[in-house]
Formats: C-alpha cells, sequence, structure tokens
C-alpha cells in the first residue's frame, strides 16, 4: 500500500485526455489537453495524455483534489457529457485498457489516501477510421466542452484556491 508522498509539488487538479488521435474522433481527448495547455488557465492544472487507461495510471491520481478524465464517446449526447466516477471493478479490472471507475477502484485498493473528485467529460465523436482528422461536428462539440474546462477551472473550488 502507497502511504508516502510522491516528491515535489503536484497541482490538486489533473486532467487527462485519452484516445488515439490517429483514429479521428477518437483523438478528441488528447486534443483538448493540448487546447488546455496552451490556455491562460495551464498553470491551475496538470496533465497527462495516453491512448488507454491502464493500471498504472491509478498512482497518477495520488494527491489530487479533483480528477478529469476526457474521452471521445458515441453514445454522449452532444455535445458532451459531464458524469462523476466512483470506484467500481468492471470488466475492464483486469484488461489491458482500463475504464475510470476502474482506474479509481486500483487507486482506492493500492494507495492509503482519499479519493479525488473524480468526472469523465465524454464528448460526442462520429468518425472514428483509421488515418481520419477530428471530425467538423465532434470538433464543435470539442470546442464547447473545451470552454467548460476553462469556466470550470476558474471557479476557485475545484483547485482549492
Amino acid at each position: 500500500m502507497l502511504k508516502q508522498p510522491i516528491e515535489g509539488t503536484l497541482a490538486p487538479v489533473l486532467i487527462f485526455g485519452y484516445g488515439n488521435p490517429a483514429r479521428g474522433d477518437d483523438g478528441l481527448g488528447p486534443r483538448v489537453v493540448e487546447l488546455m495547455q496552451s490556455g491562460q488557465e495551464r498553470a491551475r492544472f496538470d496533465a497527462i495524455t495516453d491512448y488507454q487507461l491502464q493500471v498504472e495510471h491509478s498512482l497518477d491520481l495520488v494527491h489530487r483534489r479533483r480528477v478529469i478524465f476526457v474521452d471521445a464517446s458515441v453514445s454522449a449526447a452532444a455535445p458532451y457529457e459531464f458524469t462523476p466516477v466512483l470506484p467500481a471493478r468492471d470488466i475492464s479490472y483486469t484488461s489491458h485498457a482500463m475504464s475510470p471507475a476502474a482506474v479509481l477502484a486500483v487507486y482506492q485498493q493500492v494507495c492509503d489516501q482519499a479519493l479525488p473528485e473524480t468526472n469523465v467529460l465524454s464528448i460526442r465523436g462520429y468518425e472514428f477510421e483509421l488515418g481520419s482528422p477530428i471530425s467538423a461536428a465532434a470538433g464543435e462539440n470539442m470546442r464547447h466542452a473545451v470552454s467548460f474546462l476553462r469556466q470550470l477551472l476558474a471557479t476557485a473550488d475545484i483547485t482549492g484556491n
């Protein structure tokens, strides 16, 4: 069980964008992180991108007050959905690619810390073919999602300030 604090200073908020940028709208999560890092609020959060969530990512949640997973979705209502996540051992728990709920379940099992407030920002995507760019409709949804995240980060309570 991890009980020692990790060395260094971490922002209390983590934005974790995941998906495959080579598969069209599947790259929405990483692209949102890129856009957020280019904005004025970049000092208010840490960011990670990856193709998929894995068990090791549970340690990225250590000492976080808030975690926001960002991903493309084929079933979310447009432009996006922002939903809370609770730890759960779903069928992805033992697979190579995990859900945010399964990452939280591993965190809860391994770390002796309170769970961070966790949400998933699911951005509605439409085109997921290999080699295609982000579709125009998904790009518009992404713009709304980035605006939402910027507004959320501007609130004082999200970062504990």
